[in-house]
C-alpha cells in the first residue's frame, strides 16, 4: 500500500508492514462512469526482423525501442530512462550503494547506514556475477545506454548527481534489492521518512474471461497504486526487435517491464498480504548471543562512511554490521537485540524471469518463468488471448515452524526452533486458472476473495499464508464485476474510474435514521447534504468532503472498538462490516464534523474538486478519486506542501486496460507524465486526462508510431 503518518524506524516499520500486511496494488469495477470512447483496432506489431537500433518517441513522450537483437534493445532502453529521468535514476542509484551521504551530505546518513547493513551493495555484486554471461551482456549494455546518454546530454544532467556517473549494472541490482526487498518486502524509517504525506495503500489488479466479456475476449486491467515520487514513480515504454513486442511500464531503474502484454498474453501486480520477513529477538551473552543452551558468535563487520560536510570535505564514520543466524541486527537495548530475515536473499535471477515472461505466448510459457519465484513477493493478475485468467499469491513465503508463535510480531531468537530456512514452491500456493465465475479481482485483499462463490479454502492453506478479510475497495471491486455479466472494453476503462464509495452504500441509510432518533438542526443540515450528495469522489461531487470528515471523526472517537455494529465476516464479506455501533456518537460525529467543514470551507457541500487538487508543476486541476478505506475504487491520496492546498500525493498510476482480442486492443495512463526531467513537456501532459477520468490510446504498429512520432534516436 495506509495513512499519512509515517511508522518509525527499521524494526517498528518491519512491524507495520505485517500488521497492516497491505500495501499497494490492484483493479476495480463500478456502476458509475463517464465515456470513454475506445481506439480502433491496431494490427500487432511484427516481432521479426528490426533494420536498425533505435528510439521512435511518440507524442506522449512513451519510446518505442527497436533492437537489432537483445542487447540492443537493453540499451535503447537505458538510453531512454536516461533522457526521461536521468536526474532520478542517478540519485536513486546512488542510494543504493549506499553512498547518498557521501555524494550529497548527512541527511542521507540512515538511508546509508540501512543500504549498508542488509548488505545491498556486497548482495548486488554476488548477484551480478551469478548471471548467465548472455544476461550479464544485457544489464550492462543498459547500463551503457545511461552512460552514453549522459555523455552526449551533459546538459541535461544536474551536477549535483554526475558524481554518479558512470553506473554499473551492479547498481541496477543494488536498486531493485532496496526497492522490493527492503520498501516492499520489508520496509525501512530511512527508506520511509520521505513518505510523510503518503498514503501506502495499494492497487487494483482484474483479469475478465471470456465468458464475462462482451466481446467473447479476455480482458485485463492493471492498476498499481503508487506514490507520485521517487524510485515509486512508473515508466513507460514498448520493446521491438527478434522474438519480443512487448509494451508496459516498470519502476524507474528497472531494466525489464514489469506490468506489461504482447500479442499473446499480460500481467500486473498488486502487492500481496505475503509476509516475507521477521523479526527475532536474541538475549546477548559474551559477545554473542543465546542459540540453542549455548552461546553463538555475531558476525562481525566493520565498513567505513564518508559524509560530505557544506564545505565539500568528507568526514568518515564507522558502521559496526552485527549479524547472527536469522540476518543482520537493526536494533539492541537493555541486553537484547532484534535480528532481521527476509525472504528472497538468495533469489538473484529476477530480471531474466520477468525477460522471459514477457517473452511467453501461452500460459504455460507464461507460468514455467513465473514458477521460478524469484519476485520475492506480489500478486500476479494474468490473461491471454486463449481466453485463460490466473491469480497467483506470489512470491515467497517463508515455511514457518509449528508451534504458539505470532509471526506478524517480534519471535524468539534464542533457538533453532523458531529459525525457517525454506519458502513454500510455486505448487503450495494459493492459485486460481479458469474459475467458473468469469472473473478475477484483487485489491490488495488475501488471495480467498478473489471470486465470488470463492475458488479457495483458506482452511487448506497454513494459517501464515495470508490474513483472513476483506477492505472496502476490494469489495467494491468484487461487485462491480458481480453486477455485470458482460463487461465490454469501454466498461472496464469507465468502471476503472469509478469514484463510488463503499463505505457510504454500507451506513449512509443508517446515519441517516441515527439522525432523525439522535439529532439536533446542525445535524439535520448535514444529512440533508449526504442524503442529495451522489456518493462519489468526483470533482464537483457535493458532499464527499462531509462525509470523509465524518468518517475521520467517527473512528477516533470509536477506537479500538470500531465504529461498525457488525464486524467484518468471511461468511458474508460483501455485507460486512456495517451498521453503527454507537448511532448517537455517530450524530456526535457528524456535527463535529459539520462544524468543521463549515469552518475550513465556508460550505457544507464544497465541491470535492475545490479541496483536493492534482497539482505538477504550474498545472492545478479539481481532483476525483480519493482514499481506499473509503471504499473507493480510483484510489488517491492527498498531503500538503509548504502549507499549501491538499494535492495528489499518490494513488492511480500507471493504468492499463488490455482487450485480448486479435489484433490486441489497450489503452494506458500515466498521471504524472512519462518524464520527470525539468523543462520537458511529458511531466504534465497526462494530467488533463487523469482529470478527465480518460486513458490515452496505446500505439503499437510502426504505422500508427510513425505518425504520431516527436523524435528519434538512431543507434
Amino acid at each position: 500500500m495506509t495513512e499519512l503518518n509515517v511508522p518509525p524506524r527499521e524494526k517498528n516499520f518491519v512491524l507495520w508492514r505485517k500488521q497492516t500486511t497491505i500495501w499497494i496494488y490492484i483493479f476495480f469495477v463500478a456502476l458509475l462512469a463517464t465515456s470513454c470512447t475506445a481506439p480502433a483496432p491496431t494490427q500487432p506489431a511484427k516481432a521479426t526482423a528490426v533494420a536498425r537500433n533505435e528510439i521512435l518517441w511518440d507524442s506522449w513522450g512513451i519510446p518505442h525501442i527497436y533492437g537489432i537483437d537483445a542487447a540492443g534493445l537493453f540499451h535503447g532502453f537505458g538510453w531512454a530512462q536516461a533522457q526521461s529521468h536521468g536526474n532520478l535514476i542517478l540519485r536513486l542509484y546512488g542510494h543504493a550503494r549506499g553512498r547518498a551521504a557521501e555524494y550529497w551530505g548527512g541527511d542521507y546518513l540512515d538511508s546509508d547506514r540501512w543500504v549498508r547493513t542488509m548488505g545491498v551493495p556486497r548482495r548486488a555484486e554476488e548477484w551480478y556475477q551469478a548471471q548467465s554471461p548472455e544476461f550479464r551482456n544485457y544489464l550492462d549494455a543498459f547500463v551503457a545506454g545511461i552512460n552514453d546518454y549522459a555523455k552526449e546530454h551533459p546538459d541535461q544532467i544536474s551536477d549535483d548527481v554526475k558524481v554518479v556517473l558512470p553506473v554499473k549494472a551492479t547498481d541496477i541490482i543494488a536498486h531493485g534489492q532496496r526497492v522490493t526487498h527492503f520498501t516492499f518486502v520489508v520496509n525501512s524509517g530511512s527508506v520511509k521518512s520521505q513518505a510523510k504525506d503518503w498514503h501506502p495503500d495499494g492497487s487494483n489488479a482484474w483479469a475478465i474471461a471470456p465468458s464475462h466479456s462482451e466481446s467473447g475476449h479476455a480482458l485485463l486491467l492493471a492498476n498499481p497504486h503508487l506514490r507520485w515520487a521517487d524510485f515509486y514513480l512508473w515508466y513507460e515504454a514498448h520493446f521491438i526487435a527478434p522474438g519480443v513486442n512487448l509494451y508496459g511500464a516498470t519502476l524507474v531503474g528497472s531494466p525489464l517491464l514489469s506490468i506489461a502484454f504482447n500479442d499473446y498474453l499480460g500481467w500486473t501486480h498488486t502487492v500481496n498480504t505475503l509476509d516475507g520477513a521477521d523479526l527475532y529477538e536474541l538475549t546477548l551473552m559474551d559477545g554473542g548471543y543465546r542459540w540453542d543452551g549455548g552461546v553463538r558468535k555475531f558476525e562481525r563487520e566493520e565498513q567505513t562512511l564518508k559524509v560530505k560536510q557544506k564545505d565539500g570535505s568528507l568526514q568518515e564514520e564507522k558502521l559496526v554490521v552485527r549479524r547472527s543466524i536469522h540476518g543482520p541486527v537493526v536494533e539492541e537495548k537493555n541486553g537484547k537485540a532484534l535480528a532481521l530475515r527476509v525472504v528472497g536473499l538468495d533469489q538473484p535471477y529476477s530480471a531474466q524471469q520477468y525477460w522471459d515472461m514477457g517473452r511467453a505466448r501461452n500460459l504455460a510459457e507464461f507460468e514455467a518463468a513465473e514458477k521460478r519465484l524469484q519476485n520475492p513477493m506480489f500478486t500476479v493478475m494474468y490473461a491471454d488471448r486463449d481466453g485463460h485468467i490466473m491469480h497467483l499469491f506470489g512470491g515467497r513465503t517463508p515455511v514457518r515452524p509449528k508451534g504458539n508463535y505470532n509471526w506478524a510480531r517480534i519471535v524468539p531468537g534464542d533457538t533453532s526452533v523458531t529459525l525457517w530456512t525454506s519458502t513454500h514452491p510455486y505448487e503450495e500456493l494459493p492459485r486460481v486458472v479458469d474459475p467458473s465465475t468469469g472473473w478475477l479481482q484483487n485489491a490488495n485483499d488475501p488471495p480467498w476473495t478473489t471470486t465470488f462463490p470463492p475458488a479457495l479454502d483458506a482452511n487448506n492453506f497454513p494459517s501464515y499464508m495470508a490474513p483472513r478479510f476483506m477492505h472496502f475497495r476490494a469489495q467494491r471491486s468484487a461487485r462491480m464485476l458481480m453486477e455485470d455479466p458482460r463487461i465490454s472494453f469501454e466498461k472496464l476503462v469507465r468502471y476503472k474510474h469509478s469514484t463510488r464509495m463503499e463505505l457510504a452504500d454500507r451506513i449512509l441509510d443508517d446515519l441517516s435514521s441515527a439522525v432523525q432518533q439522535h439529532g439536533g438542526e446542525k445535524a439535520k443540515r448535514a444529512i440533508v447534504v449526504l442524503e442529495s450528495w451522489d456518493r462519489c469522489a468526483d470533482a464537483e461531487s457535493r458532499g464527499a468532503v462531509l462525509f470523509e470528515a465524518f468518517f475521520k471523526e467517527l473512528t477516533q472517537r470509536a477506537g479500538k472498538g470500531g465504529p461498525f455494529a457488525v464486524p467484518w465476516n468471511e461468511k458474508s464479506p460483501l455485507k460486512t462490516p456495517g451498521g453503527l455501533a454507537d448511532p448517537a456518537m455517530a450524530v456526535a460525529a457528524l456535527e463535529a464534523a459539520a462544524d468543521k467543514v463549515q469552518a475550513d470551507h465556508g460550505s457544507l457541500d464544497v465541491a470535492w474538486g475545490k479541496v483536493y487538487h492534482l497539482i505538477i508543476d504550474k498545472v492545478d486541476l479539481p481532483a476525483n478519486g480519493g482514499p481506499s478505506d473509503l471504499g473507493i475504487f480510483r484510489a488517491a491520496y492527498f498531503g500538503r506542501t509548504n502549507g499549501g492546498p491538499m494535492q495528489i500525493a499518490g494513488g492511480d498510476s500507471y493504468v492499463a486496460a488490455i482487450e485480448f482480442s486479435n489484433p490486441v486492443r489497450a489503452k494506458a495512463l500515466i498521471g504524472y507524465g512519462n518524464s520527470s526531467q525539468p523543462g520537458s513537456p511529458h511531466r504534465t501532459d497526462q494530467l488533463p486526462l487523469f482529470a478527465r477520468k480518460e486513458l490515452r490510446p496505446v500505439w503499437r504498429t510502426r504505422q500508427e508510431i510513425e505518425a504520431h512520432l516527436e523524435s528519434r534516436k538512431v543507434f
